[in-house]
């Protein structure tokens, strides 16, 4: 992929007239006099409130708005303190983290260790890396108001690394009371001690998020870094605008409605470069896969031969074409683990890079006797980023000899459906799409995609496979990076031959906001401290 070029060219501004009725049907309404307000498109409408249940990047996002991290990541992609500083003891069993003085609840209450021992138990139950960190764990407790001690029952490199990690599941701290949820239930209360907090008699769902200043939050003194150092709130509230409609977002960014959109589409990217006014930039330079992920607990993908037919079926250059369209954005990519990651490699994956094989397809659906049941394809109608993938697919998979059931919904429909063990004909699902920014899956221990736990605690497709989680083992205990990229390479080619998910390539996603905006932060995570507004 070629460094994105950002758009700083001349044009003229779009009358506001034109857009008063969308922009009123979109939600958006007025600031409390005399506040400074940030309103941003992002690439879904929020309706999962919950940043542990799902691995949903909008839920994420919104996470990160109003909760806080024990440890972070800053831009060199190494672990800092952030709510808490750490020490390890000299036999790396017992790892120590103390909390730093002034952190407070949105509610008023004191942050204490018993909260974040509480809201580490509920994320290791969910996120694939804390399930593995858990398998290694002896206990972890508060010794005090401030202080944690997790001590593990056996050596286990990744603990920092996994409680600091940006993404999917972030290790988000909430109160005891709030942590307790059982993590199978979403959580009734929207209480942190992030730097923004939720305004719930504002909250529209799939359509309006509001934040204000949590003005007792004390940012830490270094300056902001990925999702690191002083998360320092500029302005007094940041509103979230629902457009699916693509233009619409166009249109209000440059008649000055909205003041950033997340993900605008690239094919529209020429009707913001002539308004200078308006800066576009790719704020995640590691970029994204996207991949489809198939249900192992139903036919036909219970069977290997029928997946890997699907996966002979894929071509990642049709798909990255319909998804980005212009290959300055895009590459093919057969790296489980990100092209241009440390542990980048081609094993296993000469067939999805040559593209599309559909007779040998075929000649696998045969032999597997395959009788036609239809593959149930979710296809999500509003959000640029996944809803060109599964249509793609659908006429890829038919060319192979498959049936395909392409199903639209919107995207946070998907996102709860995808949960459901419900068969395809009650409710369930055979195939889905979605993306992953590189960070999310750059080695297999963070990896929600590699990870063999079956039905009770792999992410959804819930593969069951002994022989890959022997491999994740093997990697924790490796000690040297040549050994790590060696096991990497073997779990890698281990995935394609049974198909753990289907890589489809890799792409860029730039951002763009108006010029009013600065310190606007470059990382893996979109966020809005540091940015301030011209008023």
């Amino acid at each position: 992929m070629k460094p994105f070029p950002t758009a700083t060219t001349t044009g003229t501004r779009w009358r506001a007239a034109l857009l008063a009725s969308t922009i009123a049907l979109a939600g958006i309404g007025a600031a409390p006099a005399g506040a400074s307000e940030i309103r941003a498109v992002m690439h879904s409408g929020l309706r999962v409130l919950d940043p542990i249940i799902t691995t949903a990047h909008i839920t994420r996002n919104h996470g990160y708005m109003i909760f806080d991290t024990l440890l972070s990541v800053d831009e060199n992609k190494a672990p800092q303190p952030q709510m808490a500083s750490w020490a390890v003891s000299d036999d790396k069993m017992a790892y120590t983290f103390t909390l730093r003085d002034g952190l407070k609840w949105h509610d008023g209450g004191d942050v204490t260790a018993a909260d974040c021992v509480a809201s580490l138990k509920r994320w290791a139950e969910r996120d694939g890396g804390g399930q593995m960190l858990m398998q290694y764990t002896k206990s972890i407790e508060a010794t005090d108001a401030k202080t944690i001690v997790l001590t593990l029952s056996e050596p286990f490199s990744y603990v920092i690394e996994l409680i600091a990690k940006p993404s999917a599941v972030p290790a988000f701290m909430m109160p005891e009371r709030i942590a307790k949820t059982p993590s199978t239930e979403a959580i009734a209360e929207q209480i942190g001690s992030g730097p923004f907090r939720f305004v719930a008699g504002e909250y529209q769902p799939g359509v309006k998020v509001v934040y204000d200043k949590f003005t007792d939050y004390k940012p830490r003194d270094e300056p902001a870094s990925w999702t690191s150092g002083g998360k320092s709130v500029k302005v007094d509230r940041v509103t979230w605008i629902a457009m699916p409609d693509a233009q619409t977002a166009i249109n209000a960014l440059n008649s000055g409605e909205i003041d950033f959109i997340e993900q605008p589409p690239i094919d529209l990217l020429p009707l913001l470069s002539v308004n200078e006014e308006i800066t576009v930039d790719v704020l995640n330079p590691l970029g994204y896969q996207t991949m489809g992920r198939l249900n192992w607990l139903y036919p036909p993908f219970d069977n290997v031969k029928i997946r890997r037919a699907a996966h002979l079926a894929m071509n990642q250059t049709d798909v990255l074409g319909a998804l980005v369209g212009n290959p300055e954005y895009y590459s093919v990519c057969g790296s489980m683990y990100g092209c241009g990651s440390p542990l980048e490699t081609d094993a296993g994956a000469a067939s999805i890079v040559a593209g599309s094989d559909p007779e040998g397809a075929k000649k696998l659906l045969e032999e597997a006797g395959y009788d036609g049941t239809p593959i149930v394809l979710m296809q999500p109608t509003d959000v640029s980023s996944v809803s060109p993938q599964p249509v793609v697919a659908a006429q890829l998979l038919r060319q192979a000899g498959f049936t395909v059931d392409l199903q639209p919904m919107d995207w946070q429909t998907l996102v709860t459906r995808r949960a459901s063990q419900a068969s395809p004909a009650e409710g369930g699902w055979n195939m889905f799409f979605t993306n992953w920014v590189i960070p999310e899956i750059w080695n297999p221990i963070v990896s929600p995609m590699l990870n063999g736990l079956g039905k009770e605690k792999a992410w959804f497709g819930w593969p069951d496979d002994p022989e890959l989680e022997a491999m994740r083992k093997e990697f924790v205990k490796a000690e040297t990076d040549e050994q790590r990229k060696e096991i990497a390479a073997r779990l890698q080619a281990h995935a394609y031959e049974v198909v753990n998910y289907i890589p489809l390539g890799q792409y860029l996603s730039p951002s763009a906001w108006r010029n009013e905006l600065s310190g606007v932060l470059k990382g893996p995570v979109p966020v809005f401290w540091s940015v301030e507004k011209k008023s």
